[in-house]
């Protein structure tokens, strides 16, 4: 068995998830085989030669991109070079678009494989990216089904290889081991809070979630509630916010997966955890709020008929969003109070987008890593 050589680069901490995952994969299959490029530590435990701290790489928020523009690119040239000399057998770009889709560009004109794992959001604005990805990747691997249906349209070589949390996911969560955990009744009716794990997302949606949360009480008396909070930061917004409050809200640091299986329905803002309160079968009201100038431009952008994972996944409005203006503390608790007395249909639809999603998606990317470079 000849040695392989794989080049991969991540950006952020999911990205050094998903790599770490694919790393293993290939070593079962290839032993013989030698990773360079960028990642986590999570990758670097794998058997990755890091180039650079990938936290370099870690960067958020327009203002924050531009003030390290000048490092970005100097860093992104360098590397280009580096593995044009190092001639690895395939390269990977692990999510991070904006930075890895022109070094596949760069490195596909100069004869060397490419794949890019986890699909930017084409299918739902600037859908013309498609042209460049196209143009520079092999490959592209997708978490899920509709985004390889948009690429297949597009006359793009794809691979659905479905989502890695669905697999970690159990199919069935513990509701009552998770309530002994967090010191919850286990006949308590549980609401999880999840305004977003950003400062910008608390400050749009933590006092409206609040208020939501306290007009739910009047609806169905002796309901409580958990909100885990992303880091030390956020607690500190939310314990802002509940100094002139009096809810039974149990505040979690982190444990957002235990705080998912112990509730019966959660609010939550749109984004990736999302998915992970599909995987864990709770029903949810989708809530979000930005400012009405990018609302007016996203409206113009975005072609999708749905915000939230769990209507894109099932192709059809399956969780209730509100939005903008729509998202009243009012209209929140009365739709939470409908879905605590039946959420059956939408847990109904989780448990076969679950399914559909549980695939190995780390065996997947890996046969087909290498079977492309097998070829």
């Amino acid at each position: 068995m000849s040695k392989l050589r794989v080049a991969l680069v991540a950006g952020e901490a999911s990205g050094d998830i998903l790599g770490a995952g694919l790393m293993q994969a290939l070593r079962e299959r290839h032993a013989d085989i030698e990773f360079i490029g960028v990642g986590g530590q999570l990758m670097e435990a794998q058997g990755l030669r890091s180039y650079f701290p990938m936290e370099r790489l870690s960067v958020m928020g327009l203002v924050e991109v531009l003030g390290r523009l000048p490092e970005l690119l100097a860093r992104r040239k360098r590397l280009i070079r580096t593995l044009i000399e190092e001639k690895p057998d395939v390269f990977i770009g692990i999510d991070a678009p904006d930075f890895t889709l022109n070094i596949e560009l760069k490195l596909r004109q100069a004869g060397i494989r490419t794949v890019h794992y986890v699909s930017p959001s084409v299918w739902a604005w600037r859908q013309k990216r498609v042209l460049k990805i196209r143009q520079g990747c092999d490959l592209m691997l997708c978490l899920f089904p509709f985004e390889a249906q948009f690429y297949l349209e597009h006359e793009m070589p794809v691979r659905f290889v479905g989502h890695p949390l669905a697999n970690s996911i159990p199919m069935q969560a513990d509701k009552l081991a998770a309530r002994q955990a967090l010191g919850l009744d286990a006949e308590d009716c549980v609401v999880a809070l999840m305004p977003g794990s950003r400062g910008g997302e608390v400050a749009k949606l933590g006092a409206l979630f609040l208020d939501a949360a306290e007009r739910l009480r009047s609806l169905r008396p002796g309901v409580r509630f958990v909100l885990p909070c992303a880091n030390a930061e956020r607690r500190r917004q939310i314990e802002d916010l509940l100094s002139e409050r009096s809810l039974p809200l149990l505040l979690l640091d982190g444990r957002s997966h235990e705080a998912l299986a112990a509730c019966d329905a959660v609010l939550i803002a749109s984004g990736t955890a999302t998915l992970e309160a599909l995987l864990f079968k709770r029903p949810m009201v989708v809530a979000y709020r930005v400012a009405n100038l990018t609302y007016r431009i996203l409206r113009r952008l975005v072609t999708s008929p749905y915000v939230s994972l769990p209507n894109l996944l099932a192709g059809r409005m399956l969780v209730p969003e509100l939005l903008q203006e729509a998202a009243t503390p009012d209209a929140l608790a009365e739709t939470m109070a409908t879905l605590l007395l039946d959420g059956a249909a939408q847990t109904r639809g989780f448990d076969t987008i679950h399914r559909a999603l549980r695939q190995d998606a780390s065996a997947q990317a890996a046969d087909a890593v290498l079977q492309l470079v097998r070829s």
